[in-house]
């Protein structure tokens, strides 16, 4: 069972939109020069195929020209080749070449595939054929003794890193809160390092937003009590996760920084693809993708992995729906889950999640803090809401005028907020994104007049 093929989608006319594109970018700088490149100028001896191949030639700084092509098909995403030295994936030249080929003004005609693309894409496709009618091979038996001795080990250092954590918060309250203006950020970073080695990373890192947190603005005092309050709580969840209900201890577990594994049944449906971006923290980059089931009603987001400086392998078109098993994460949300088989490439769909106006996105948020006290953010569609500008920064207000939600910080830097802006147009418009504590992040948004969801990051 399957959805439409890339030859029946191009045939009928639907492409990818630019926007669905841009949104494979690893970053801004490879979004800008792929734009560049979208144009027919650089490149030669273009072409695409039913199968789902697009290539072309690009002329680049040397005497030969790069030899790019796409594999549009593929059922784990698009993939890539080029010749370029590019560590970027996609790299600039592929963006490019998928923008010319979105166009749709015949710059990459229905042709016959060079020898160098047809072999590349024979080539993949023979190994996904082998590992689909062969399967995985057996992994080998792990010594289960071992392993429950290494958990036990690691146990013991993040209880360890969670007493002495404890016992530094303690301190500093009894010092008062103004000594760690003086202390300065050296003090946090010295904290986290120790929880680094207590292998504890998801202490760690909240220990390191602390130090960001003194002389900040107004106000710093209460939100670094607030802060400190959650990681003690973190740390008491820890050491008291015995007692816990299993989807709380999960929870623990997980904002711990311990590595969790899907559980539960797959749920298969046909997956909207709402929004995709990265984050880097000078270690790793994390890519966060949206999902949301068309017959499920779930929302549910996955995360890949990068090493500095390098995109994830994982990226899935912005706007497109996939036909697709995803097999949930344990914990007391349940958002986090893994992508499994795929069963037709991405195609595009009419379907919209579920919409809420601002008051009920605010209290599903306090409905998911009821389970999951250290969660930033909830995924929700708002429905009918208008930019508007409000003092320094903008909010979402429903379009009776009755409630709004202010704006993150984050969303009022670089270009997110214009393209919101100018896809309203002083009108409601459906949007995607992460309602938190710190405001609204709005990742997607949806024009009256069209069905597919315009990226915003």
């Amino acid at each position: 069972m399957g959805g439409p093929t890339f030859d029946d989608m191009t045939q009928q006319g639907v492409r990818w939109t630019a926007d669905q594109v841009l949104a494979l970018a690893p970053d801004a700088a490879s979004r800008k020069a792929g734009s560049r490149l979208g144009a027919a100028g650089p490149w030669s001896e273009t072409g695409s195929s039913g199968e789902g191949t697009v290539w072309g030639l690009c002329k680049g700084s040397g005497s030969k020209p790069y030899q790019t092509v796409v594999d549009i098909a593929d059922t784990a995403g698009p993939a890539y080749k080029c010749s370029c030295p590019s560590r970027k994936f996609p790299c600039k030249h592929a963006l490019g070449l998928l923008l010319l080929w979105a166009g749709g003004d015949g710059s990459v005609p229905d042709a016959q595939a060079p020898e160098w693309a047809e072999q590349w894409i024979t080539s993949r496709r023979q190994r996904a054929e082998q590992k689909r009618t062969s399967g995985t091979a057996p992994a080998r038996s792990a010594d289960p003794e071992a392993a429950r001795r290494r958990a036990e080990k690691r146990a013991e250092r993040i209880t360890a890193g969670a007493v002495e954590l404890e016992q530094r918060l303690a301190d500093l309250l009894r010092s008062g809160l103004a000594s760690a203006e003086q202390g300065g950020y050296a003090l946090w970073e010295e904290t986290a390092a120790r929880m680094v080695d207590a292998q504890a990373p998801g202490l760690a890192a909240r220990v390191r937003e602390l130090g960001a947190i003194p002389s900040s603005g107004s106000g710093w005092p209460v939100r670094l009590l607030e802060e400190c309050a959650l990681i003690h709580l973190l740390d008491q969840g820890w050491l008291r996760r015995e007692r816990l209900p299993e989807s709380l201890a999960a929870t623990v577990r997980s904002r711990i920084g311990l590595p969790t594994a899907a559980a539960g049944p797959a749920v298969r449906d046909r997956w909207l693809v709402l929004a995709q971006y990265d984050t880097a923290d000078g270690h790793l980059t994390t890519r966060r993708i949206w999902l949301y089931g068309e017959e499920s009603g779930r929302t549910v987001q996955l995360l890949s992995y990068g090493a500095a400086g390098r995109a994830p392998a994982l990226a899935l078109p912005v706007g497109l729906a996939l036909d697709a098993e995803v097999s949930p994460h344990p914990g007391a949300d349940r958002l986090r889950a893994d992508l499994g088989e795929q069963f037709a490439p991405p195609a595009p769909t009419a379907v919209r999640p579920e919409a809420v106006s601002t008051a009920q996105a605010v209290a599903r948020y306090g409905e998911a803090l009821r389970d999951d006290p250290w969660l930033e953010s909830w995924p929700v569609t708002l429905a009918g809401v208008i930019p508007t500008p409000d003092g320094d920064g903008w909010q979402l207000a429903d379009a009776d005028g009755k409630s709004a939600l202010p704006l993150g910080a984050s969303a009022l830097s670089g270009s997110r907020l214009w393209r919101l802006v100018a896809v309203s147009g002083g009108a409601p418009v459906t949007v995607f994104g992460e309602c938190g504590h710190r405001g609204f992040i709005p990742l997607a948004v949806w024009p009256e007049e069209r069905g597919e969801p315009v990226p915003l990051c």
